[in-house]
């Protein structure tokens, strides 16, 4: 079947319009982050006049730049990986066994995506503080606090993601290993994990994107000593000064490892994305 002509002629049309609004973005940031102070605080040059690399290296005296950067590999390392353990673990146990109530979970698991996000920060910032009251474990202003609230947005999209996936791979998988003597932990750890590895990895990637670009928890869950780079690169705003160079340096700088991640597991991602909506 020969598709419409209007079709082949509207396609690189749209095709070019999405690939320009996409990469404008990044040539400013990239020209911005080149210019000194002056040419970027004057009128917008398509073509930067002075170019220094200085930005680059003056980000990381400006602000702690450094300490932010660890503080959300860690913050969204470990949310990533207790999301992806506690989802596994659950979504084995939904796609396998029967049990009462669990029609009820699986609807309260996707019934909290339709509230926003901002409903569960008062809530959490007065739990938080009345826990390290009574308990002395800090959990407000710190990384494990942050920990805790980002699972809390990615473990319900995980669970019910990976519960689909694992509903597409035959239970004969599971009979055969427990023939073998294979029980149940060793049945979903040397078989189902390695069939299912396309949704785990989506799983990750879709829970660690989602602990490192929050802004709105971080900006009240953190102090100095926690706060991370969606809220750290707002330190290169002062009273006196923007330094909208830099900040375009560092914008550039801090995503460099999660694009070099995102396409280096790009396929595992759409693949589990796609197995995991359609079966």
């Amino acid at each position: 079947m020969h598709e419409p002509r209007w079709l082949r002629i509207v396609r690189p049309i749209v095709l070019t319009v999405l690939a320009i609004s996409t990469l404008l973005p990044i040539y400013v940031m990239l020209t911005s982050a080149l210019k000194p102070l002056r040419d970027v605080q004057g009128p917008f040059e398509w073509i930067p006049s002075h170019v220094t690399l200085r930005p680059f290296v003056d980000i990381w005296h400006t602000v702690p730049l450094a300490h932010y950067f660890v503080n959300s590999l860690i913050v969204s390392g470990s949310a990533m990986v207790c999301s992806v353990v506690v989802a596994i673990f659950a979504a084995y146990g939904v796609s396998r066994y029967r049990f009462a109530g669990r029609r009820v979970f699986t609807v309260t698991v996707l019934s909290t995506q339709m509230f926003p996000g901002i409903l569960f920060l008062l809530p959490l910032f007065i739990i938080y503080v009345n826990i390290g009251k009574l308990t002395g474990i800090p959990l407000f202003a710190s990384r494990t606090g942050l920990v805790i609230t980002y699972m809390t947005f990615s473990l319900p999209f995980a669970i019910w993601m990976l519960v689909g996936y694992f509903d597409s791979i035959p239970r004969g998988l599971d009979e055969s290993a427990q023939v073998d003597g294979a029980g149940p932990l060793r049945t979903l750890l040397q078989v189902i994990l390695p069939t299912a590895l396309p949704g785990v990895v989506a799983v990750a990637v879709y829970a660690f994107m989602t602990a490192w670009g929050e802004v709105l928890f971080a900006s009240v869950m953190t102090n100095e000593n926690s706060r991370t780079l969606a809220v750290g690169l707002q330190s290169y705003a002062t009273e006196q000064d923007v330094y909208w160079n830099q900040v375009m340096a560092a914008s550039l700088v801090v995503s460099i490892p999660v694009v070099v991640g995102f396409l280096a597991l790009q396929r595992h991602f759409v693949a589990g994305l796609t197995a995991g909506a359609v079966k």
